[in-house]
Order: C-alpha cells, then structure tokens, then sequence
C-alpha cells in the first residue's frame, strides 16, 4: 500500500506521464497478474469457501473475467480453454489450465491432447483426483461479470461430471467480485500514472492549445481527447464528451440545462467533461470543469470559484462516509443527510473501478436513483479498493443573476480501509480558457 504521503489530494496535473509501448508493458502487467494470482486469490478463495475454481471459455466466446487471469499477450482464448485453480491442504493454490495449449509459464496444461469429448472426460478426472467439497462456477443472477460461464459450457460440463460433482457446483460470484475489487500492492503503485495521463489529457484539452472561443465546438475537444488518447495508445473504454452551461440557460436546481452536442464555445461558457481510459489493465473515469473568460476578465468569477469549492466539500463529506464494513446503500444514505445537514444540493453516483471502467463492488448511488440499489448497493466496502468519487452539487452563481448551475465532478480514489486518497489529486481550481 502506499504511504498517505504520497498523495498529493488538491493537485492539477501540469506534466504528461509516459506511456509504456505495448511490448514494455508486458513485464509489468504479467508481474501484477502474477503477485494476484500467487498472494491474493489463496486468500479469497478460502474467504469465499471455494475448493476448486472453474473458468471454462470458448476462443471468442470468453468470460471477460478470463482477461484478468491470464498473461500477456494474450488475445484470445485458444479453442475451449479451461483454467482450473485448486486449494492446498497448506492454504496455496495449484493452477492449471486443461487444455490443447499452455498459456506462458503461468498455467501449464495437464492434458496430453485428442478430442473435444477427451478434454472434458480429463476434466472430469482431474476433479474426481482432487475431490474439492464446493466447486465454483461462473454464473451469477445479479453480477454480469459473474456470469462468463456461457449456458453450453456449463451444459457441457455437468453432462460430464458425475452426479456427486454435480451436485459440488455453486456460484462463484463472492470470489468473482472480490477478484475484480481487490487492487494489490503492485496495482496502486502504478495507478497513479494512469489516472494522471486521465487528467493531463483533460488538461490539455481544457487549453487555449485545443479550444480557440467562437471556432472550437464542444464535439471537437472530445474528439481531440478521443484521437489524444488513441496517440498515447491507452484504451478509451468510452466516447468522451464535451457538453456546456451558459449564462442564460433556463435552468433550476432540479434540472439543470447542460447544452446540445457540438456547440459553439463562446467566452464565459463554462465546459464539463466526461473521459475514461484503461492502461496497464487498471481503468480511470474522470470528470473535470472549464471555464471561457471574458474580453476583459483575468480570472474566474468568485461565485464559480465558491461554486467548486462546494463540489469538492461534497466529496468530503461522501468519502468521510467510508468505513470498511458499510454497505454502498449506507453510505449513500448518510452522505445524502450530511449534505442535507451543510445545506448542499447533491447527487452522488459513484461506483468501483478496476479492471472495467463500471466495476463490481458496492454502488453509491445512481444517477437516476438517490435511494437504496438491491444487491450492489448491499455489498459492503473492503479495504484496498478503487472507486470514481462521482456525483454533482447544483449551486446558485452570483454573477449570472443567481442562475442555477451544475459541479459535475468525478476523481478516482483509493480506500486504504481508514482513509480514502485520491491517486493523482483532484480538481481544486478551474481549467481556465482565455
């Protein structure tokens, strides 16, 4: 885990990180596949009370959680694919993959080849060799990444087990879910660069170096963040947006008016976006605000500056809501009343990040539901978890005739199981256009 220290929490980020070629990145990421798979699955899958673990994929087919398990490169799985993870008597977890091919040094097959139906009837050996009392599968009701097991798959694989073993298969999903939330060690030292390449495009964007007032449009910054990141050669896991609040707007605090795609940008708009990469496997979702000065203006107007202010007293209040062993569903509900109680208008919708951009663990809140989100909003907050501190404030501006106007801010953070830090600052003062 790093140390606190090393986290700077209100900082703009003024320098592009570099950004490994696609070869210099396969030391680093095979590593962190690694270390996860050697220290931290042992500990989940006796947490989870899972024997044996079962990701079975077809080439083209595969379970998403597939990705997160395997070395690179590797871009597909090759035929049908079946890796096989199975606790010690000394707590260790033997991994293997029972298959045509080995897959690097990480899973050596245990299965001399033939037919499709042999492959199977290997499995089914290997499982009656080992005898694990619960067996997980990848299926789940209410967890999409979860749920990789396809229905032939698994049609196919209990036809081949024996009636005892049949009755040995039980979801996966808590080992799943704790799999894809848990960021390890290795992980969070490198987190930071990817989320501050995030940031730095954003900066680069929110610029006098892309935005000319009455030429650029709204389409073509997020384009320019779009075709920036595609140079960077990071994977954008969205369409980047762009969108605009301008004085004038018919707006109230219920419904604030963000503007149409591909609007002119003019002095004293302010602009917000909306971006998210992923690099080195770990994603980022990031949410920043701009504002275009006036002829004459040198600086933001105070009541923009306040406006902001608010945004990030949101966020203190939603991430002093973070303790290990709440529930997403009461955190939201006590950040709501803590915002009630400092008189802010708030909407908070935040959710984990990891290896996808809307990853699984606890939901705080939807956009379009302040209240209580079954299944995902009761899974309670682990330590060493990721999360987008997403949600907006709406707030009056002084200067605009006390229109209302919309904070929309989304910082990526770390919850260390005491402390929640951000892992490469957050936005404290405007992206300033001249």
């Amino acid at each position: 885990m790093l140390n606190a220290q090393e986290f700077t929490q209100g900082r703009q980020v003024t320098e592009m990180p570099s950004v490994l070629s696609f070869k210099d990145r396969v030391t680093p990421l095979n590593d962190m596949v690694v270390d996860r798979l050697d220290n931290l699955l042992p500990t989940l899958m006796a947490e989870a009370d899972i024997d044996m673990w079962l990701v079975i994929n077809r080439e083209y087919g595969e379970d998403r959680l597939f990705f997160t398990l395997v070395p690179q490169p590797t871009f597909a799985a090759r035929r049908t694919t079946m890796l096989v993870f199975s606790k010690q008597e000394d707590g260790t977890v033997e991994r293997f993959s029972v298959s045509r091919y080995a897959i690097g040094d990480v899973y050596p097959t245990i299965w001399d080849g033939g037919s499709k139906a042999e492959q199977w009837l290997r499995l089914a050996q290997i499982i009656e060799e080992r005898d694990p009392q619960r067996i997980g599968i990848n299926t789940s009701k209410d967890w999409a990444l979860a749920d990789g097991l396809s229905v032939g798959l698994y049609n196919q694989l209990v036809a081949n087990l024996p009636a005892k073993y049949q009755e040995r298969l039980v979801s996966a999903e808590n080992l799943v879910v704790r799999w894809l939330e848990t960021r390890t060690e290795k992980e969070l030292q490198v987190y930071p660069q990817v989320v501050s390449i995030a940031r730095g495009v954003i900066a680069e964007a929110f610029s006098n170096k892309v935005i000319t007032p009455g030429v650029t449009t709204t389409d073509d910054v997020a384009w320019y963040i779009r075709e920036r990141f595609e140079e960077l050669q990071v994977r954008p896991w969205f369409q980047p947006y762009v969108n605009v609040q301008r004085q004038g707007d018919k707006t109230t605090k219920e419904d604030v008016f963000m503007g149409a795609p591909g609007m002119l940008i003019e002095p004293g708009d302010i602009l917000h976006t909306d971006v998210g990469i992923c690099y080195l496997n770990l994603c980022t979702d990031t949410q920043e605000m701009a504002y275009v000065l006036r002829l004459g203006e040198s600086d933001v107007p105070e009541g923009l500056k306040e406006a902001l202010g608010v945004g990030n007293q949101w966020q203190d209040i939603l991430t002093g809501n973070f303790t290990t062993g709440s529930t997403g569903n009461e955190i939201l509900a006590n950040t709501i009343a803590d915002s009630k109680a400092a008189s802010i208008i708030s909407s908070t919708y935040t959710h984990p990040l990891g290896f996808v951009g809307h990853a699984s663990g606890p939901t705080i809140g939807m956009w379009d539901n302040q209240g209580p989100t079954p299944v995902q909003g009761d899974w309670k907050l682990y330590p060493n978890t990721v999360y987008a501190i997403e949600g907006n404030i709406a707030t009056q501006v002084p200067e605009w005739d006390n229109q209302w106007i919309q904070i929309k801010l989304e910082q990526d953070a770390v919850f260390d199981g005491k402390n929640v830090w951000y892992l490469a600052g957050r936005q404290t003062q405007w992206h300033v256009i001249n």
